[in-house]
């Protein structure tokens, strides 16, 4: 969970920064891709924008790809996930330049090759990526042929296919047909216990948490597969969905149909997490409240989830006094300042780090559950507001 908080402050960062004109440059890698090929293509862009006709705009976006040609090279290869790079002017003064450069890989495999100058950033593809973390099972199944897969954020992961042969014609009389269609019966009812197999078994063996399964494909057989009961009873059907196909394209179609139950299923899980908190505050039980007992709570092993909001920011800032050398620890929202202290001495920053970061860290270490949640619900706003954004439901008191 810190790579994940890390990758969104990151993310935040980004999206803060504004260029004049198109002087900003993003370039996506994907996983798999030729560094060289990137390489020799943005010395084309170079190229390119050599004929830039302001000379502002010209000197920055040559100077942002160059910062990435020199970056690129230290690079063999394309890392596992791909690599995400991003160079431009971040000066608040446009007369001035600051070129900077920012990397990161993604937590998932990229699978968009771009290059792109703008204003601002291209953030969606990497923000897409942390936009939920919850893992939903998919099937886009018909009689004959099924695909099994996972989905987490806007990333299909196909596991397996599987293919029958249940619902080949069968022309026969007499005796024979009925037979032959007790045969067919028991092929189908085989096919649908092994769908339901590698869904189980997916289920069973991750690491991960799966919320439910997403059941879509044409025809019937969707809706027999689910009234077989041949899955795990732990999996909840979250829906059944028409779609078209059952291959790749099937799932993403399956994926849009879905949109708006993934929705209220990550609404519903954060509602759930802060009515609980919201219970046990007020009857005196198992939570707390606010960053220092909420730390304290994670020191001594009590917490069993960590609960922040997904827009706070909060930083641990030690001072020293200039002239008594006295030090004071103080933890802020927003910026921070130097102060004057009681002596007339100036209190000098001498440490500052990321608290939120700290909390997280701490979390890990512990086996902690850390849950993010917003402030679009009443619930998220009052967390924010009355609780400051900051909690914890704890094991024991």
């Amino acid at each position: 969970m810190k790579k994940e908080y890390s990758l969104l402050r990151e993310i935040k960062r980004l999206k803060s920064i504004r260029g004049s004109g198109t002087q900003l440059v993003s370039v996506y890698i994907p996983d798999g891709y030729n560094i060289n090929e990137e390489i020799a293509r943005l010395r084309n862009e170079y190229s390119t924008s050599s004929n830039i006709k302001s000379k502002q705009t010209r000197t920055n976006v040559l100077g942002a790809i160059d910062k990435i040609l020199q970056y690129l090279k230290l690079y063999r290869e394309t890392p596992k996930n791909g690599l995400v790079v991003f160079a431009g002017n971040i000066s608040d003064d446009q007369s001035k330049s600051d070129i900077q450069l920012f990397s990161m890989e993604p937590p998932e495999p990229l699978k968009v090759n771009i290059y792109r100058c703008d204003s601002s950033f291209v953030l969606d593809p990497i923000e897409a990526m942390v936009e939920t973390k919850d893992v939903y099972l998919m099937v886009a199944m018909d009689g004959r042929e099924a695909t099994i897969a996972t989905l987490r954020g806007s990333h299909i992961q196909v596991i397996k296919k599987v293919h029958s042969f249940a619902h080949a014609k069968i022309k026969k009389g007499g005796q024979s047909a009925n037979r032959y269609k007790r045969a067919i019966e028991e092929s189908i009812d085989d096919y649908y216990k092994e769908v339901a197999g590698i869904i189980n078994d997916i289920f069973l063996r991750s690491e991960l948490k799966h919320e439910g399964l997403i059941v879509g494909g044409p025809g019937p057989a969707k809706e027999n597969f689910v009234k077989a009961k041949a899955l795990n009873y732990q999996i909840k059907v979250l829906g059944i969905y028409d779609t078209g196909y059952t291959d790749e394209t099937g799932l993403n179609e399956l994926v849009e149909k879905a949109s708006e139950l993934l929705k209220e299923q990550e609404a519903s899980q954060e509602r759930k997490v802060l009515e609980r908190f919201m219970k046990e505050v007020a009857s005196g039980g198992l939570a707390v409240y606010g960053y220092e007992k909420t730390r304290a709570a994670l020191e001594r092993k009590q917490a069993n989830t960590l609960i922040l909001n997904n827009e706070l920011e909060l930083t641990y800032v030690k001072y020293k006094c200039s002239t008594c050398n006295s030090v004071i620890e103080a933890v802020e929202t927003g910026e921070h300042r130097e102060t004057k202290h009681n002596d007339g001495g100036t209190m000098m920053i001498v440490e500052e780090k990321d608290a939120l970061e700290e909390l997280i860290d701490m979390a890990d270490t512990n086996g902690v559950e850390t849950v993010f949640v917003s402030n679009e619900s009443s619930l998220g706003k009052e967390f924010l507001m009355g609780f400051r954004g900051i909690g914890a439901l704890l094991r024991y008191k």
